[in-house]
């Protein structure tokens, strides 16, 4: 039986589902869900992260990670954390990157966060002949605290599904999954049972807003460990800098959108990273955190147009393809807007690289 049918199935017996719910089952059903068997990462794939446009991008994160070592006195022990790793192409160029100081690959307990059995597989294989060898966790709580912490989360809050609620003429209600006759998955509107507090800002009827708590436990989680290790988390991810509006449910396939309802578990769904969220809950457990910067600003900060022109002159046959790359990742209509960078640090005093200004 499909996934589709499954949930057809199991909603008609228990009445709707919360959209948060749908996105988790369509990811992680252990029979059928997207990341569970079927993750097409690339060009050739359903979609493309920024460490598969341009070595640039992952290259830069290792001179960042770099550089947070060495603002934290270049500890003898580190810990440099991933979550999400994809394909491993991103910790690949890290780590490439990162030997340029080799105290800094001395000093690193690589490990990795992934769900995903057959993206750890790939990882694996990415990572076979690096310089550290990586060990893979189920979450972040099994990370010690024993030695400061660098943490990379590309591209992960997105996967962290939020709750619908939308304004009506009659008030607020909670979009959910439904079922119709033909068994075919439909989005409805139920009454809000809970987990939903009446934004501060003005929501037209018709406007919908998203509350993630997956997303805001990850920044409780991520705050933790900073705060108890010491160190700075990095995250990247397209999604919004500020409280506001907005229906960003959305299903790739073959890098085009399709309907969500179609066929789960054979697209990638994600919704917007909610910034504002998660790291005002890294705050509330006792970390410090940036503010967001557009991922174009982010990376020029740390010298991407430079990097590029470097990689030109040594390949200047490859010189129009590396100025589209680097396009794509900086431009404001490409990745450069959309996409954003904010840090979780600890301690206090720490200035991480990229928001020194």
């Amino acid at each position: 039986m499909s996934l589709k049918a499954r949930l057809a199935r199991e909603i008609a017996l228990t009445g709707p589902m919360t959209v948060a719910d749908y996105v988790t089952r369509c990811l992680h059903d252990p029979q059928d869900g997207y990341y569970a068997t079927r993750p097409a990462l690339g060009e050739g794939g359903d979609f493309i992260t920024a460490p598969l446009v341009s070595q640039m991008f992952g290259e830069l994160i290792g001179l960042w990670a770099v550089e947070t070592w060495n603002r934290l006195g270049a500890p003898e022990r580190l810990r440099l954390v991933e979550v999400g790793p994809g394909d491993g192409a991103l910790m690949s160029d890290v780590l490439r990157a990162a030997r340029l100081a080799p105290g800094f690959l001395e000093a690193v307990d690589l490990i990795l966060i992934e769900p995903s059995g057959p993206l750890r597989d790939l990882q694996a294989r990415a990572l076979a002949g690096a310089d550290v060898a990586p060990r893979w966790v189920r979450d972040l709580t099994q990370v010690e605290t024993d030695a400061p912490v660098i943490l990379i989360a590309n591209e992960v809050l997105d996967c962290l599904p939020a709750r619908q609620f939308m304004r009506t003429d009659d008030g607020w209600f909670e979009r959910r999954v439904g079922v119709t006759d033909d068994n075919d998955l439909v989005f409805g509107l139920s009454a809000v049972t809970g987990g939903f507090i009446r934004p501060a800002f003005e929501v037209a009827p018709g406007g919908v807003v998203e509350i993630s708590e997956q997303q805001a436990a990850f920044g409780r989680d991520l705050g933790a460990l900073v705060r108890a290790a010491s160190g700075a988390a990095l995250l990247i991810d397209y999604g919004r800098a500020r409280p506001e509006a907005g229906d960003t449910l959305q299903a790739l396939r073959r890098h085009a959108k399709v309907d969500p309802l179609d066929a789960p578990g054979q697209a990638d769904l994600t919704q917007w990273a909610d910034f504002p969220t998660v790291l005002e809950a890294a705050v509330r457990a006792g970390a410090d955190v940036t503010g967001c910067l557009g991922q174009g600003e982010f990376l020029r900060r740390l010298g991407i147009e430079h990097r590029a022109e470097a990689l030109k002159r040594g390949r200047p046959d490859a010189a129009p393809v590396i100025e589209r790359q680097l396009n794509r990742l900086t431009a404001e209509d490409q990745m450069g807007t959309l996409f954003k960078a904010a840090a979780i640090f600890s301690p206090r005093s720490l200035v991480v690289p990229g928001w020194d200004a």
